[in-house]
């Protein structure tokens, strides 16, 4: 995938100066010493003129995510402005001690040290990832390094993302409203423009000489699922429209994401339904969403950086029925019947998800549109049942209030063949029913989830809490009711 950016990690190290600098240089070496490919700085902090000399070694280098370590106790003012003037994610860690019998002259107190650097964190207003744990020994340091590649690799896309949007919504979508000063403060620039350009742009790569390549590359990936090869040229020619816009509007921005509009206009002035599209552009690294969803687009652009896989987004969208859950899913599962629900979108979800997907038309606009005629404009979904595997869903949204809030569950898409159409999935998170009416009806989010393949909520519950989101909500287990929960 091209459009996540690619991580280079250094490491600072820095000492209070009434503890041995040599202590928390020792240790920075041994911590280096642990990890794959990471830049060691030579300088160690004591002052702030060092924090100026060793941020200035590892921007040289190349580095875009620091880890700053607590060696020993650590000078509070120094190490948080390297956080200040090095611009990208920064962690801090700090050392355990090394022994019972290196603890006179070679205690480091960094336990201590830890919560002077949190503080003044705060009163800089400075964000930084604080690990769960952050005291340890080298190999247990560079553990804590490891995981913070997907987190620090989400928070340097989201800072260099421009959303391309083509709107505006649907009628009667309010519920993908998109207050978008939050878009600024997390980082995020945003474009929007008229569907009506996104036509212009469309008509004007007509016989462009690309096609016939795309439409090759698209028959390979169909193989025995391109059920509608007639669609194929226009579909091409929509996606490298997109891919076009892409290189042509992301300016300043290194990544793009799209949020666009699909319907009930596009079909009849397209001719064709986006989702196939969608679906690649998906697989790429270059999300689309529909609706002109936004912030579901960043959801989604969060969790490709985080996963390193497509993602997709669905409506969390009807319930299983009774007798599919008593004969395929009762008794096989440990779920209860309000722990499953059908996850479903027309069909963007990338063919490397699906069991068996192939190009189709869409139903639902066909008896608006087409009516009582052979498929024409409603053709273009990729349809099929999402692979049976574990799941994140997850959500960053932006309240009608102009806040910022998010959810994260973990759960799996179960191997039961859910008989409908559209990209579809059936899906098991425990207490569903409860979280269903506790957090997404409760506090009001949107159909749309995000999807990210794999379960990687602890990541993505450490990239919302570094953007700083005061409410991330998750799937509570019974012994732990909501606020709104009726306790009677």
């Amino acid at each position: 995938m091209t459009n996540i950016p690619s991580v280079k990690l250094g490491i600072i190290s820095v000492s209070r100066d009434c503890f041995p600098i040599e202590l928390s240089t020792a240790r920075r070496k041994l911590v280096a010493k642990e990890c794959s490919d990471i830049y060691e700085c030579q300088t160690t902090v004591e002052n702030e003129k060092d924090m100026q000399i060793a941020v200035k070694d590892v921007k040289a280098a190349g580095v875009n995510a620091l880890v700053v370590f607590l060696g020993n106790f650590g000078p509070e003012t120094s190490e948080t402005l390297i956080a200040k003037y090095f611009d990208g994610p920064v962690m801090y860690v700090a050392a355990a001690e090394d022994g019972a019998n290196k603890l006179i002259d070679g205690r480091g107190d960094a336990y201590c040290g830890m919560l002077n650097c949190s503080y003044n964190l705060g009163l800089r207003n400075l964000s930084a990832h604080i690990p769960e744990y952050p005291v340890g020994t080298p190999a247990e340091i560079a553990k804590m390094i490891e995981e913070f590649v997907p987190i620090a690799r989400a928070i340097i896309g989201v800072k260099n993302l421009k959303i391309l949007s083509y709107g505006p919504r649907p009628q009667d979508f309010m519920a993908c409203n998109a207050p978008i000063k939050q878009l600024f403060n997390l980082g995020v620039e945003i474009q929007e423009n008229s569907e009506l350009d996104l036509l212009v742009a469309f008509n004007k790569h007509k016989d462009d000489s690309r096609i016939p390549e795309v439409v090759a590359d698209m028959e390979k990936e169909l193989g025995e699922g391109n059920k509608m090869a007639g669609i194929l040229p226009k579909l091409a020619q929509f996606e490298l429209t997109l891919l076009d816009l892409a290189e042509a509007n992301k300016g300043s921005r290194e990544f793009v994401a799209f949020a666009n509009k699909c319907w009930p206009a596009f079909q009849t002035e397209f001719g064709f339904v986006p989702c196939y599209v969608n679906s690649r552009m998906a697989a790429r690294g270059i999300p689309v969403s529909c609706e002109v969803d936004i912030y579901g687009v960043l959801s989604e652009y969060i969790g490709t950086c985080v996963s390193g896989v497509p993602v997709t987004l669905l409506d969390i969208n009807n319930s299983v029925p009774a007798d599919m859950y008593n004969d395929d899913i009762k008794g096989k599962f440990d779920y209860t019947h309000n722990d499953t629900f059908m996850g479903f979108h027309c069909g963007n979800t990338p063919m490397c998800h699906l069991s068996k997907g192939a190009l189709k038309h869409q139903l639902i606009m066909h008896r608006l549109l087409e009516k009582g005629k052979e498929p024409d404009i409603t053709r273009g979904t990729l349809e099929g049942d999402i692979k049976p595997g574990e799941i994140t869903f997850y959500r960053l949204q932006g309240t009608a209030e102009g806040g910022l809030t998010a959810y994260i569950a973990h759960g799996e898409v179960l191997p039961v063949a859910t008989k409908s159409f559209g990209g579809i999935g059936i899906f098991a998170i425990k207490e569903m029913g409860r979280f269903y009416r506790h957090v997404l009806i409760a506090d009001r989010y949107p159909h749309h989830g995000a999807v990210a393949f794999g379960h990687v909520g602890k990541a993505i519950f450490d990239v919302f809490t570094y953007l700083g989101v005061p409410k991330i909500s998750y799937n509570q287990p019974k012994a732990l009711p909501y606020p709104t929960e009726n306790p009677f």
